[in-house]
């Protein structure tokens, strides 16, 4: 009965939709009617720029975090490390699924990739901080955060099967199950990359612009 008011507890954190409240309380706006229509850390960098955007998913990524750590509060699990994993990842995948259907917000949330990034963080932090540096790598070359977030997403299944080659069974399959969830929740955005028209985030224009100068002066 505990662990399961603590998996309700870990799904209505999820579901606060922290993209939907700041366009409504700071730009009067209901995000999911613009962009994508999705209510992510994504699209509020479209929407209303990389300082939001990054805002949106920092708070996002914390609700995974903090989801999924909230075992601490059954001693239980502080002494099995098995029954814990197991327990952690009920906890995350409850916030993910609060965040990508939100009981604040009429069940229309985001894509659950910065929550999902939370989760991992809280279970597997050496392997989280790798798929940082893929989807950092990613953002900086592409401006994508689409492909960034599935790209990492992948990276994550490639680290824990191949890379450090985790024995345990509940493990690799949690890495296929993340990048599985990534690649069926980013389909729109797999189409419009491939054919051209995916929006870039608004971030390292000065870049941008250096090269355009670049290409005009030669």
């Amino acid at each position: 009965m505990k662990e399961l008011l603590l998996i309700v507890i870990a799904y209505l954190i999820g579901s606060i939709p922290t993209a939907l409240w700041l366009g409504k309380a700071y730009f009067g706006i209901d995000i999911r009617e613009y962009g994508s229509g999705n209510s992510g850390a994504t699209n509020t960098f479209r929407v209303m720029g990389s300082r939001w955007g990054s805002f949106v998913m920092v708070v996002d990524i914390l609700k995974g975090v903090l989801a999924t750590s909230l075992y601490i509060l059954l001693p239980y699990y502080l002494t099995d490390e098995w029954d814990r994993t197991n327990f952690m990842v009920g906890l995350g995948l409850a916030a993910v699924l609060g965040h990508i259907f939100p009981i604040w917000a009429d069940f229309r949330g985001g894509k659950g990739v910065a929550t999902l990034f939370g989760m991992i963080l809280a279970i597997q932090p050496i392997v989280a901080a790798c798929c940082v540096g893929v989807f950092i790598l990613v953002l900086y070359l592409t401006r994508f955060v689409s492909l960034s977030s599935i790209l990492a997403s992948v990276a994550f299944a490639v680290f824990i099967l191949f890379i450090f080659n985790e024995k345990e069974p509940l493990y690799r399959a949690f890495a296929i199950a993340v990048t599985m969830t990534v690649l069926l929740t980013h389909q729109k955005n797999i189409s419009r990359l491939l054919r051209g028209n995916e929006s870039k985030v608004p971030i390292l224009k000065h870049r941008d612009r250096r090269r355009e100068r670049r290409r005009s002066e030669k």
